[in-house]
């Protein structure tokens, strides 16, 4: 078992493959992806700023409301076709010993799924990182990110060539000096991509990364300045879904679901012919809602 101080390394992963819900994988025929960033706080509910005090123990014990609330998650996730998730526990006491990854692509029947374990503290917590997607990545890196341990990104790539759609999916640290690392890092991952998208809880303004981090000369979109955080009375937005201008932007939302501390973000985006042509081709995708 991996622990919190043993050395990671960048490595090349499969996803994790839900056998029974592989009929719901593919692009459907209007090439438009619908893309959800949600942080999770490990399914805890958090109304008031007093509840990080009087319901800290949730981060440390199981508690009977927890699976409600992934229970809402899921339906919530149930419309997208790539989500990623910040702050789910990959299976330890507080958890119930659920891997919350896992039990959200059940949930929302997804066929292909992915856990980053940033941060093994046993049977204590299982800090991580995840991904849900109906279609099947080429590859998915696993990235620890500079600076103290326990943050990570994922990198995923749907096709080959210069026609590649690259997805990172990330959540960011606190401080604006570590965090201006991380993305520099992130940025020469992604450099060489024409069509990109990052995905996270990057803990800072879209302003600051399009125009003030290491991002700014990829010129890069952000489609909603909207507050994520707090969930009860949004006034920061920390939660970003950024795109290259290659992809065409069709709608964006964040989400009124005040389950976790965050509210998700949701885009949806239309995707260049050459890349649908090459790179996802359409399948048979499962019965999806519309965002309004």
């Amino acid at each position: 078992m991996r622990r919190w101080g043993t050395e990671r390394i960048v490595g090349l992963h499969d996803p994790q493959v839900n056998e029974h819900h592989l009929e719901s994988t593919g692009l459907p025929a209007d090439h438009r992806l619908r893309l959800l960033s949600f942080n999770i706080q490990v399914g805890i509910s958090t109304e008031r700023y007093r509840h990080y005090l009087t319901r800290s123990w949730q981060h440390l014990l199981p508690h009977t409301g927890r699976s409600g609330n992934l229970q809402k998650i899921g339906d919530l996730l149930g419309d997208f076709d790539l989500v990623a998730l910040q702050e789910a526990d990959g299976g330890s006491l507080r958890s119930g010993y659920v891997n919350q990854v896992e039990h959200l692509a059940h949930l929302g029947a997804f066929p292909y799924w992915y856990q980053q374990l940033n941060r093994n503290l046993g049977r204590l917590a299982q800090h991580s990182n995840g991904v849900l997607s109906r279609l099947k990545p080429w590859a998915i890196e696993d990235h620890p990110l500079p600076g103290p341990k326990g943050r990570g990104a994922i990198l995923l790539r749907f096709g080959e060539g210069p026609e590649a759609l690259v997805v990172v999916m990330m959540h960011l640290a606190l401080g604006a000096r570590v965090r201006s690392l991380q993305l520099a890092y992130i940025r020469d991952l992604i450099g060489g991509y024409k069509h990109q998208v990052l995905m996270g809880d990057m803990n800072t303004h879209a302003s600051d990364l399009l125009q003030q981090s290491p991002l700014r000369d990829l010129g890069l979109l952000a489609p909603q300045m909207e507050a994520t955080f707090p969930s009860w009375r949004p006034q920061r937005c920390l939660d970003h879904i950024l795109l290259s201008p290659t992809l065409t932007l069709e709608k964006v939302e964040v989400l009124a679901q005040p389950i976790s501390d965050h509210l998700p973000v949701a885009v949806e985006i239309r995707l260049p012919g050459s890349l649908t042509a090459d790179a996802l081709p359409a399948l048979s995708p499962a019965p999806r809602g519309t965002l309004e």
